[in-house]
């Protein structure tokens, strides 16, 4: 590794880090303020504030010029698993301590390995489908379905991840001309409208109703809309100016992050399974991640050593040395 390249990586981690942070914190302050006013109301302003500071940043690199491109089915169905998680995931979250919900999410990883599987017909291994195994056994002591200290939300939180899977799946079908601030922008779009429709309806009552907020409630949100884009702006630069290999196992220090907030803010304190769970889920992500990027290794020497047994003449693109090397990568895009 040169210079150059250790010193971006050191950026992209500081990056990922601060990524995680930040995120975590917006989700703690969510909380904080979803404790005295409607969910709807705090979706809804959140979001206002945030759609406010993207939509400077879209026109700011252009993302309006082609409009149409943000209308494309892929991109709508995205938007729409987004949404619903992030409902999802913020109705579970005031009631749930926030490290669990943080370990939970973590499980997002084996979520969409196995989803590639079944769905896109990825190739995975029996190792890695161990690793999903043991990794939902540790969600599981999180949950703790039948046993003392269950609690429901915690399925909804894991329904959550489930939709987030999706939206990762789905995303891999978008082109890449589409920029991420316009993705972005649509999904705040509609988690913004939704969070108002629930505020002026019935269809969740105990989400739904306005109050005036405060300053110090506009202040709040106002500053979880900031951490919101600063976070996806800092996820960004983590994973295009380093190495994904190095900087990705780093996301998992939210988990630390989740659980100063909530013991900060709440007094919440993890039990020893939340933690034992956090800790399976974890170790499953990361060694689910280093065996991803060995498969692919592999599959691009294979290529690699195949390459040359070819006949000469004109390059045949359906060559099946060259898929297993394109197969082979599949796995290795980032993920939002």
């Amino acid at each position: 590794m040169t210079t150059l390249d250790a010193r971006d990586n050191g950026r992209a981690i500081a990056a990922m880090l601060a990524a995680n942070a930040v995120f975590m914190v917006n989700d703690a302050l969510v909380k904080a303020v979803g404790i005295g006013m409607p969910l709807g109301q705090v979706m809804a302003l959140r979001g206002a504030f945030a759609f406010a500071l993207l939509l400077v940043a879209c026109q700011a690199v252009g993302v309006f010029r082609r409009m149409d491109r943000l209308f494309q089915p892929a991109v709508l169905l995205r938007t729409a698993l987004e949404t619903t998680a992030s409902f999802l995931y913020l109705y579970a979250l005031l009631h749930l301590p926030v490290a669990n919900s943080a370990a939970i999410l973590q499980a997002l990883p084996l979520v969409v390995t196995a989803g590639a599987a079944v769905f896109l017909g990825a190739p995975v291994g029996w190792r890695r489908w161990l690793a999903i195994l043991i990794g939902l056994a540790g969600v599981m002591l999180i949950i703790r379905p039948g046993l003392e200290g269950f609690s429901g939300w915690a399925l909804v939180t894991l329904s959550s991840v489930v939709f987030m899977g999706a939206r990762d799946l789905v995303t891999r079908r978008i082109p890449p001309d589409v920029h991420t601030f316009g993705i972005s922008i649509m999904t705040i779009f509609t988690v913004a409208v939704l969070g108002g429709v629930i505020s002026v309806s019935n269809v969740f009552p105990d989400l739904g109703g306005w109050k005036t907020p405060d300053l110090s409630e506009l202040v709040l949100l106002a500053l979880c809309a900031g951490l919101l884009v600063a976070g996806y702006i800092l996820l960004i630069m983590a994973v295009r100016i380093g190495d994904i290999s190095v900087v990705a196992p780093f996301r998992y220090s939210s988990v630390l992050w989740a659980m100063g907030m909530g013991f900060l803010l709440f007094g919440e304190v993890p039990d020893r399974l939340t933690l034992l769970g956090t800790g399976i889920i974890i170790a499953t992500g990361v060694y689910m991640f280093l065996r991803e990027r060995r498969v692919a290794r592999l599959g691009r020497q294979a290529a690699a050593v195949a390459a040359p047994a070819v006949a000469p003449g004109p390059v045949d693109l359906t060559d099946s040395g060259t898929l297993a090397g394109d197969a082979s990568l599949a796995d290795e895009r980032p993920r939002a």
